[in-house]
């Protein structure tokens, strides 16, 4: 079961649709409105939804020791040539383009509200595959042709209750995981692949912070799986919609509810 949809809060519908219709070639689906708008990323859809709220609002904060939410990740060809764009329009970047662990090239930006993106190219090289079919349906996806959605990555606490949970729950397969270890904090991330999407989760050996997730303020809010309402905490979008919270605060509706 994949993550179907991805919601992001931002202060100006339009301004948003013309940045990730423009930088990631995302397509327009129905007729847009100053409240909402929805987009076609290939493999999922980005819904922007309108708050009142600048990104001053936020407490997420851009260091991954966070648990929850920490960015959204798209599959691209050309990453220096879309990178070298979006600097040219003033895009404010969290990591230029660098070659990463797991053979693959990457970089980390913003969007017009502070929500991070990345954009990656090439297959990753996992440091231990741990569902070969899942790793070769990944790759079978080959190059993409316009950018699609790849995945959430999210800072957890317990990689084995969080892939336990989801695969029991939402039919997630843990594929792979990719070691840092340059890095003195413990750094390691497994990718729970659902359908043609990832859930990519961070784990480290250090002491995390914490956070509440907000649905009411600009930035990520909340992703769309799959499946039935889990017995988890809830809280209600602005929107309407009911959001469930999991132990290390991400927030994700049910397609059945959403």
């Amino acid at each position: 079961m994949p993550i179907k949809n991805v919601v992001v809060n931002c202060t100006d519908v339009q301004r948003s649709v013309e940045y990730y219709t423009k930088f990631l070639e995302l397509r327009v689906i129905g007729e847009p409105t100053p409240e909402r708008a929805v987009l076609d990323a290939v493999t999922a859809t980005i819904e922007l939804r309108a708050v009142g709220n600048g990104r001053d609002r936020s407490t997420w904060s851009p260091d991954d020791l966070q648990k929850g939410f920490r960015h959204v990740g798209f599959k691209v060809d050309r990453l220096d040539e879309r990178a070298d764009v979006l600097k040219a329009a003033g895009v404010e970047f969290k990591l230029d383009p660098l070659d990463a662990e797991g053979e693959v090239r990457i970089c980390f930006f913003y969007d017009p509200d502070g929500t991070l993106l990345e954009m990656i190219q090439g297959d990753l090289q996992y440091a231990a595959v741990l569902d070969a079919d899942g790793v070769a349906r990944e790759r079978a996806l080959g190059v993409p042709q316009r950018p699609r959605f790849d995945h959430v990555a999210v800072t957890i606490e317990d990689r084995a209750a969080t892939s336990e949970y989801y695969a029991e729950h939402y039919g997630f397969s843990f594929i792979g995981t990719i070691e840092q270890p340059h890095d003195k904090r413990g750094f390691s991330i497994g990718y729970l692949k659902g359908g043609d999407t990832v859930l990519e989760v961070f784990t480290y050996e250090v002491d995390k912070t914490s956070r509440e997730p907000q649905l009411d303020v600009a930035g990520f809010s909340h992703a769309e799986l799959e499946g039935n309402p889990p017995d988890l905490p809830e809280l209600i979008s602005t929107a309407g919609t009911k959001v469930y919270v999991d132990p290390d605060g991400f927030a994700f509706a049910v397609g059945s509810e959403a």
